[in-house]
């Protein structure tokens, strides 16, 4: 049994959602403002990972305009059931003021490549949707609630995250059905967001992020017989963090899911970051990582080390091999499109921002699949031909110039100008 080394996404990659099909496996991710949106990424064996989709890629999914910084897609939830894959997606509207404008769609593909459908509407009760599968064909979407009033009672710490909506979903009317219920309220450590539901032996099992999503950042897990409830906390209530270590080089650590691979394997993923020793600055923002986890005698889920700190390097289920030493990869740009590893800021109209001049071939050389620190409104112009390549996984992208080469075709790019998304966070501590 080999190791995978943590984090498993670099870079920009915060609220990861798992998903397993067979032997193949997915992991969702926020991608905010930046265009098309929700990353996906792909595994056989849960060390490497390649981008295959960002699904989100027309106005009747998704229309950023006019959306702030670190507000358009948060926290998606990916599943596969009834020979379909279901995404669900909070797009955030704006952020200040008591009323969070957060609206929850869903959309669905018969295969990660697509075709994915157009949205369909679910709430604006609060974000972080899920969607569970219960094994009697029922299908239930679970979300924070948001309250925009100043008390709720409860001595909450911060009073609008009032807990988790329990719902129906109804798939051949296409629409929510019967009352919502909140199912829980969290524990005392507060900010409970991030629900997803997992099923074992006759217990629905309730993760959920707590304490923001900076250093108090913890994964609290809950169960009960009934999906709509009473549910108990965990005997240490936090399956994982890192808030009483912080000498940890994962950091920030919440907001996961739970996953079992077809031998019984049981892993978690998470949300971490790795500040700059000595700093509470984390310059390739919030990244995804896994644990592995074990169900004990008491039928509750614990890291299989023990503790609640997660590990930079945990035991794999398989026989894998990490990838060859980076070696920069080159994608020409044309007219039918940028390159995958590109995004652009929040239209569903990139014709409308990208011109099409005659120039010669750009290319673009790039081992990483995401962008580097820097501004969320930073542009690179592309001129006769670019360049950019980074150490493999380091989500640091450096610009140069290639001298031109009389020997490359004369093309008609699509753009002149690019947009590279930086890296960035979804707020240091609560939102």
């Amino acid at each position: 049994m080999t190791t995978i080394r943590n984090p498993i996404l670099r870079g920009f990659n915060p609220d990861p959602s798992i998903c397993r099909v067979g032997e193949d496996y997915y992991i969702a991710t926020s991608t905010f403002e930046w265009y098309p949106g929700v990353q996906i990424h792909h595994s056989r064996d849960l060390a490497n990972w390649r981008l295959v989709r960002r699904p989100l890629d027309r106005a009747s999914q998704l229309d950023l305009r006019g959306d702030p910084d670190s507000g358009g897609v948060w926290a998606p939830c990916l599943s596969h059931a009834d020979g379909r894959f279901w995404l669900v997606y909070t797009e955030v509207k704006r952020l200040d003021g008591s009323f969070k404008d957060a609206h929850n769609y869903l959309v669905t593909a018969p295969s990660i490549e697509g075709p994915w459908s157009d949205r369909v509407y679910l709430n604006s009760s609060g974000f972080d949707p899920s969607l569970f599968h219960d094994d009697d064909g029922h299908k239930w979407l679970v979300n924070m609630v948001w309250s925009y009033r100043a008390d709720v009672g409860g001595g909450l710490k911060h009073p609008a995250f009032a807990g988790i909506l329990l719902q129906e979903w109804d798939a051949a009317s296409g629409k929510l059905i019967g009352r919502p219920k909140k199912i829980f309220a969290g524990s005392a450590h507060g900010l409970v967001e991030g629900p997803h539901l997992f099923k074992r032996n006759g217990w629905y099992y309730l993760t959920t992020a707590e304490g923001g999503t900076g250093y108090d950042h913890a994964v609290t897990m809950a169960r009960s017989r009934r999906i709509d409830g009473p549910y108990e906390l965990h005997p240490d209530i936090h399956l994982l963090t890192s808030k009483d270590a912080p000498d940890a080089v994962l950091q920030r650590a919440g907001h996961g899911q739970i996953l079992e691979t077809p031998d019984g394997c049981v892993y978690h993923t998470h949300l971490c970051s790795r500040p700059l020793a000595g700093l509470k600055r984390s310059p390739l923002g919030r990244e995804t990582a896994i644990q592995q986890c074990v169900w004990r005698d008491d039928g509750w889920l614990y890291l299989v080390g023990g503790g609640q700190v997660p590990a930079v390097e945990v035991a794999s289920p398989f026989e894998t091999r990490a990838e060859p030493a980076s070696r920069p990869r080159r994608a020409a740009f044309s007219p039918d499109g940028l390159p995958p590893e590109f995004q652009w800021l929040r239209t569903p109209h990139p014709d409308r921002i990208f011109r099409s001049p005659r120039v010669r071939a750009g290319s673009v050389s790039s081992a990483a699949n995401r962008s580097g620190p820097g501004s969320s409104r930073r542009w690179w112009r592309a001129g006769r031909s670019i360049s950019t390549t980074a150490p493999k996984r380091s989500s640091i992208l450096i610009l140069g110039r290639f001298s031109r080469r009389p020997a490359w075709p004369r093309i008609t790019t699509a753009i002149s100008s690019i947009a590279l998304r930086s890296h960035g966070t979804r707020g240091q501590g609560a939102r």
